[in-house]
């Protein structure tokens, strides 16, 4: 199957890493954001006949196939019974080993959970899925000054909630401190 000269077992190789890193932006767990991404791929195969690389790169395209599955993953979680963890004893509360991880660290999976969703689809595109501002507006229908605008307020929020998370848990030891990394004045020289 070729299109544009591009056969798309090439286009998988080459965006599968851009599409996974999109999905574990959005904090989900490994094995969610591997299901995903999957899926992504399966639909942009069954449709990749009608895909114009004259109306977007097969990066964008994959992405707004990627985001389209996203949306309905929320849809169908939306209607799943919730259950709320502190609720459960010990013993039924679900164990995740630490290579179930998506490769963020606790602390940024935390914060980026504290965002708004469209902060965090914003960061996922952008940082997850490695996309620029243009094609960043392409995928979500927005003007490049808005999608920039919401990139800016998020990276300000995104900091702010891990700072405060620093300063709630303490400095951290492996840091040098401020003391150890300025210069000394000169009548200390």
């Amino acid at each position: 199957m070729s299109r544009a000269g591009a056969p798309f077992i090439e286009i998988y190789e080459a965006h599968t890493g851009d599409v996974y890193r999109y999905f574990s932006y959005r904090s989900l767990s490994r094995e969610a954001a591997e299901d995903l991404t999957q899926l992504t791929f399966e639909r942009a195969l069954r449709a990749w006949p009608r895909f114009d690389p004259g109306r977007a790169s097969a990066k964008t395209w994959l992405l707004a196939i990627a985001h389209n599955a996203w949306i309905d993953h929320l849809r169908r979680s939306r209607h799943r019974e919730t259950i709320d963890i502190d609720d459960l004893s010990e013993g039924e509360q679900p164990y995740v080993e630490a290579d179930q991880s998506t490769g963020l660290s606790a602390g940024l999976s935390a914060a980026l959970g504290r965002l708004s969703e469209r902060e965090r689809e914003v960061l996922a595109l952008r940082f997850g899925a490695d996309m620029r501002g243009p094609e960043i507006a392409r995928t979500l229908d927005l003007t490049l000054a808005n999608a920039q605008q919401i990139l800016s307020r998020a990276l300000r929020k995104l900091r702010s909630e891990l700072e405060s998370a620093q300063t709630a848990s303490g400095p951290d030891p492996a840091a040098p401190s401020a003391a150890s990394t300025s210069r000394p004045r000169p009548e200390q020289a």
